[in-house]
Parts: C-alpha cells; sequence; structure tokens
C-alpha cells in the first residue's frame, strides 16, 4: 500500500480554475459546437479490417493529429520493438518478429494481418504510456479519465465493460469549461509500470468516443499546463485551430517530442533583442514531415525528419496521415548524402529567415570553415556579390564543385541508386467497394481506412541538368540498397507517379521517383 501511494494518487478533480484554463488553452473563446461534437466523439480504436487492422480509425474530422502520433508509437512497438509485448504476452506470432540484419539495421515483417489483437492492445498501452511519460519529462504520467465511471471498468467483467461506459456517455456533452470541470478526474503515476497497468485496465475508456479528447488532455496535464504555455510561441492561440478544429502543430510537437513548440526546424531562432521562436530541440522517436515544406512554407529540421524509427506523421494542410519502412537502413546515407546532409545543417543553423532559404555573408564564411568547403575566388565573389547568399544558387555551385575541394561533383559516376518501399496509412474511414468487402446482406460497403505500398526510387542526380531531369526508375539490379525477397521484381523502367504524398517524400528524399499500384495515396 505504501508503494501504491507513492506511484499514483488515485481520484484527483482537476480544480475549477485547472478546468476553465485547459479548456480555453484548447479551444479558445467563441469555440463552435461543430468542433466540441469533432473532439467529442472520437475513440482510439483499431480497424475492424483484417488488411488495415492495425491502423486506428478516424471518424471525425479535427482529432487526427492525436491518433496519428499515437499511430506512430503503435506501428514503433509492433515493426521494431515486439520482444517487450512479446515479453508481455506470448501469443505474438513469431512471423512479425523483426529481422535483425547487423546491429542497428532491422527488417519488419509487411504481414500485417497477422498481429493478434492481444499484440495490438498492448502497443496501444505501450505507446499511450510512452507518450505521457515523454510529456511529463520521463518523470510522470497525469491519466484523465471521467469521474462518472470511476473504478468501475477496472473492476467490471468484461460484459459488463461496455455497459458502464455507455451510462457514463449517455447524455455527457462538453460545452464549456464548467462542463470540463464537472465530467473529468485525473491521476498522477511517477512510473511507466503504474501507468500501463491503469492504461491497460481502463482502455475501453480511451475506445470510447471520448478517448482522443481525454489523451490530448492528459499529455497537455502530464506536460503541465504552465510548461505547455511556456513552450508556445503566442499561447494566446487555441491549440485546436479554427475554423474546422484541426490540431495544431503543437498539439503534434507535444506528442512527438514531448514540448508543445510551434514550430519544426531544430533548435530556436534568434529575432534579436532577447526574442526566440522555439522549433525541437531533441532527437525524436518517430518523426513528422509536412507538404507545406514543399511549399516553402517551413523547413523540417533534421530532428524531424531523421527519427531513430523510419516512421513520420506526415502533415498536409488539413489532416495528419502516417508515412512509414519497414527496413530501417532507408535512413542510411551513402558518402555523398552524409555530405549533402552535413552542408545543409550548417548552412541551416546560419539561416535566420524562417527557413527561406538565404543567410549573411559573415554566416556564409563559417559555413564554408565548418564544412571545408575550398570555393575558387571568382565563384565565391559571385554568391557574396549581393550581400548574402541563397541556398538554390549555392547548391548548384556544390553540385558543379568537385569532390577535392568539398563539393558534391562526383567524375567516377559510382553513386548507387536507392530503391526501397514505404507504407502509407490514411486512418480516415472510405468505403470499400471491392466485392469481398461486403457485409454479410450484401449491400453496404466496408469502411475501412487507407494503406498504400510505393515503391520509391531515389536515383544519383549529382549534378544540376540531372537535377532537374525527369528520370524514371531503373532496373531494380541498379539499386544501391536492395529489397530482399519478390519484391525486387521491378525489373524496367516505369514512369514516376505524382500525388502530394510524393513532395512529402521528396523533402526527405530529394529527387524521390515513386510508384504504387491502384489509387493514389491521399494525405486529406
Amino acid at each position: 500500500m505504501e508503494i501504491k501511494a507513492k506511484e499514483v494518487k488515485l481520484g484527483n478533480e482537476l480544480s475549477e480554475k485547472e478546468a476553465y484554463q485547459l479548456f480555453f488553452m484548447v479551444f479558445g473563446n467563441g469555440v463552435s459546437k461543430d468542433i466540441l461534437a469533432q473532439w467529442s466523439n472520437q475513440g482510439i480504436r483499431f480497424s475492424p479490417d483484417p488488411e488495415t487492422s492495425m491502423i486506428l480509425v478516424q471518424h471525425e474530422g479535427g482529432p487526427c493529429g492525436v491518433l496519428a502520433a499515437i499511430q506512430a508509437f503503435v506501428l514503433k512497438h509492433l515493426l521494431f520493438c515486439p520482444d517487450d509485448l512479446v515479453k508481455a504476452a506470448q501469443s505474438t506470432p513469431q512471423n512479425t518478429t523483426p529481422r535483425r540484419l547487423s546491429k542497428n539495421q532491422y527488417v519488419a515483417s509487411n504481414n500485417f494481418a497477422a498481429f493478434t489483437e492481444n499484440a495490438k492492445a498492448r502497443a496501444l498501452v505501450k505507446s499511450m504510456g510512452e507518450i505521457l511519460f515523454l510529456c511529463g519529462n520521463n518523470k510522470r504520467a497525469v491519466i484523465a479519465t471521467l469521474s462518472s465511471i470511476g473504478d468501475g471498468v477496472e473492476e467490471s467483467e468484461d460484459s459488463l465493460t461496455d455497459v458502464i461506459i455507455a451510462q457514463a456517455l449517455e447524455g455527457l456533452s462538453i460545452e464549456s469549461a464548467s462542463d470540463l470541470h464537472k465530467v473529468l478526474r485525473v491521476e498522477t503515476y511517477t512510473t511507466p509500470a503504474s501507468a500501463y497497468k491503469r492504461l491497460e485496465a481502463i482502455i475501453p475508456v480511451f475506445q470510447s468516443r471520448m478517448g482522443a479528447l481525454l489523451f490530448l488532455i492528459s499529455a497537455l496535464l502530464s506536460r503541465g499546463l504552465d510548461c505547455v504555455q511556456a513552450d508556445r510561441d503566442d499561447p494566446s492561440l487555441p491549440l485546436v485551430t479554427a475554423p474546422f478544429g484541426h490540431a495544431s502543430q503543437e498539439i503534434v510537437n507535444l506528442l512527438l517530442c514531448g514540448q508543445a513548440v510551434p514550430n519544426v526546424f531544430d533548435g530556436r531562432m534568434d529575432l534579436g533583442g532577447g526574442m526566440f521562436l522555439k522549433g525541437v530541440s531533441t532527437n525524436v522517436e518517430v518523426g513528422f514531415l509536412t507538404l507545406l515544406e514543399s511549399l516553402n512554407f517551413c523547413k523540417v529540421g533534421q530532428n524531424l525528419k531523421c527519427p531513430k524509427w523510419p516512421i513520420w506523421v506526415v502533415g498536409s494542410e488539413s489532416h495528419y496521415t502516417v508515412l512509414f519502412a519497414l527496413d530501417t537502413a532507408v535512413q542510411d546515407e551513402n558518402e555523398l548524402e552524409a555530405r549533402e546532409s552535413q552542408i545543409r545543417k550548417a548552412f541551416d543553423a546560419q539561416d535566420q529567415s524562417g527557413g527561406g532559404g538565404f543567410i549573411s555573408v559573415e554566416g556564409f564564411h563559417q559555413v564554408l570553415r565548418e564544412t571545408n568547403i575550398r570555393l575558387p575566388s571568382e565563384k565565391l565573389d559571385s554568391l557574396c556579390g549581393s550581400g548574402f547568399i541563397v541556398w538554390s544558387e549555392f547548391w548548384q555551385v556544390i553540385l558543379d564543385l568537385d569532390k577535392s575541394l568539398g563539393g558534391l561533383k562526383d567524375s567516377t559516376g559510382q553513386m548507387g541508386q536507392k530503391i526501397f518501399d514505404l507504407y502509407h496509412f490514411n486512418g480516415i474511414a472510405k468505403s470499400d467497394l471491392n466485392g469481398s468487402q461486403f457485409s454479410s446482406g450484401g449491400e453496404t460497403p466496408m469502411q475501412r481506412p487507407r494503406l498504400t505500398k510505393l515503391r520509391v526510387s531515389v536515383p544519383p542526380r549529382w549534378t544540376p541538368e540531372e537535377f532537374m531531369a525527369d528520370v524514371a526508375v531503373l532496373p531494380s539490379g541498379s539499386a544501391g540498397a536492395q529489397p530482399s525477397g519478390k519484391d525486387t521484381e521491378v525489373a524496367k523502367p516505369e514512369p514516376s507517379q505524382h500525388a502530394p504524398l510524393v513532395d512529402c517524400i521528396r523533402t526527405r528524399w530529394p529527387r524521390a521517383v515513386c510508384n504504387w499500384v491502384g489509387d493514389p495515396p491521399s494525405i486529406v
């Protein structure tokens, strides 16, 4: 009992002041009933369709940022860390265990339908607990649940759980801070084991229609409301954005890196006069890519672009989805790619334009020193003539500068092509009209999320002309990074296909060419 008392404070109600601060932080003033309904009607549930059974299904617009972040961590645990799940439940099939090819390379199974309900449930619990402790600086996790449920779910038989939750949710709506104060109950845990145990016991509550909102509240309280506001550049704006109720970048960053910072670049940007813009300051387990970078509205830093595991939340103007690979080697860099990353990182460190892609002459000389680039005097004078250096112009010079001078021009032409597979999940359920997916009545199509497999080829274009050329996929036999097994069957050039997701992929792998079968992947 003494140990339990140290691990958890049970049954604390949110104070009236905290409830009002929380409500207006999330929704602001004048929030519409439609937005509140979106966030009060989205559970955290897996798809019932066997082919997409590891995807969390989204039925309402708005909470997709929360679901996508949880989905990314679920994939991490299912694909790359199943040993943790196996230790807890020996029922996980062996054919879902990733193959370890080297010290740093893992290749996960593509048999998505083989994961048991028990394995998925445990992956969900592990993911939620990991995110909450990440928000709590690895010191605590605050779990928000409904006061009307209490310990009834934990103590009831499975057959009674749905009845208890249905009774608790009957007529329940959150339309004001006062409503939030009445219905919330919060519990603080200081050890992962105790938090996982509690999450496992009350997972039906998070699967209910209030699940996404309760998890967001749990993450905010784990971080601490004052800390959340301190993370932000403009704490007066609501975290759920008008007019459509989408999760802000601050919410997504909170769930991915533990801080509610509003920007996606690395570190922070000094605006002068003691003012800073805050970005992501740490390496992350799962990353983030955005269509907005391809449109030059922002610049995603290396912390989010190159996570520990090859899994990314993908942002568009109105939705969040998930992109992932089964082979961790997709993030490996060859010599020239590593050199490109080094130069770009040094340039970005001097870029105070908010990702605009230009730096001062003084900053440029610092970049040349750090990267050991020796430009001919005429090239140096040309680049510095306007008083600032634009990345695109500098990059063209680097592409045409020999390796011996610190550039990327490879006269040997030995760069190998990279070919690999990516998978894309869109959790919004859509009707599937394929014949086998009808209900028993034969008339109603099944609602299922969308899963797309993409073959990605990154050709070795290291001159300006090659960079701009639209080169088709080369035979897989010329690849620098070969997939294994029957996936190597691509043996003839194919025309590249395009969708907005491809633009996102190219922010991570410039010059990538993508192909898929069937409908194009959707990020909306």
